[in-house]
C-alpha cells in the first residue's frame, strides 16, 4: 500500500514529474516579497516576474495563499515610476554624469505595496502596475493590465482592467470573507473541498451560514 501524500507548502514542485509549475513560497529569496502557502505559478522562476523592485524604494509585493498564477504574469513595482509633475520625466538622477539629486518620495508618486489577496486566479500575461490591491477570490482575465484596486470576488478584464461582474451575490461574498477557508488547517480544508467545489451556490451559502 502506497504512503499517503500530504500537501506540503514547502515543496517546490507540487506535481510529481512536472517542473513547469511551482509553489512559490519556498523559492523566495527577497525579504520584500511575501507569498502565502500553496500559491503557485506556471513557471520555474517566480522572482523573474517582478520588475523594478529596488531595496531603496522599500515597497513590498505581498501575495496571499492558494493563488493560481499563469505564465507571463508581470508585477511592475514602484521603482519603475518617473517624476511626472515636472516638465520632463527623464530620470537624470539614475544615470552617470547628470547633476540631479534623487527626488524625494513625495515628488515620485510612489503608490505603496502591491497586495494580492487569497484564492486569486490570475490569467496569462496579466500585468500589475505598482501599488494595486486585489481582493480575495478575484479573477483577473488573460492580458489584463491592472492599474486600479480590484474588489473581492470580482472578475476584471481588459487594458485597463474593467469589471466584468461580481462572481457571487453580496451575501455569499460576505460569508466567504468571514469564513476564510484558506486560513484553516490542511485537514480541515480536505474535508471542506466538496463544499468549496460545489456549484450549487444556494447550498454553499446555507452550509457556510451553519459553519460560521
Amino acid at each position: 500500500m502506497s504512503e499517503e501524500v500530504i500537501p506540503n507548502p514547502n515543496k517546490i514542485h507540487p506535481i510529481a514529474g512536472y517542473d513547469k509549475e511551482i509553489y512559490i513560497k519556498p523559492t523566495i529569496t527577497k525579504p520584500n516579497v511575501i507569498v502565502g502557502d500553496f500559491t503557485y505559478i506556471a513557471d520555474t522562476d517566480f522572482e523573474s516576474h517582478i520588475s523594478h523592485h529596488y531595496d531603496f524604494v522599500g515597497d513590498k509585493l505581498i501575495i496571499g495563499k492558494f493563488c493560481q498564477i499563469a505564465a507571463g504574469v508581470e508585477f511592475i513595482m514602484n521603482g519603475a515610476n518617473h517624476q511626472r509633475n515636472a516638465v520632463t520625466t527623464f530620470p537624470f538622477y539614475t544615470l552617470e554624469g547628470w547633476k540631479q539629486d534623487t527626488p524625494p518620495e513625495t515628488e515620485m508618486g510612489l503608490k505603496g505595496d502591491t497586495v494580492i489577496g487569497n484564492d486569486v486566479w490570475i490569467g496569462q500575461n496579466v500585468t500589475f502596475l505598482p501599488g494595486v490591491k486585489v481582493g480575495d477570490g478575484a479573477i483577473i482575465g488573460t492580458n489584463t493590465v491592472v492599474r486600479d484596486n480590484v474588489e473581492p470576488y470580482t472578475i476584471v478584464i481588459g487594458n485597463p482592467a474593467k469589471v466584468l461582474r461580481k462572481r457571487f451575490d453580496d451575501d455569499l461574498i460576505k460569508l466567504l470573507e468571514q469564513f476564510r477557508w484558506w486560513d484553516k488547517s490542511i485537514s480541515e480544508i480536505q474535508t471542506l473541498i466538496p463544499l468549496l467545489t460545489n456549484s450549487d451556490l444556494r447550498y454553499v451559502k446555507r452550509e457556510l451560514e451553519q459553519l460560521l
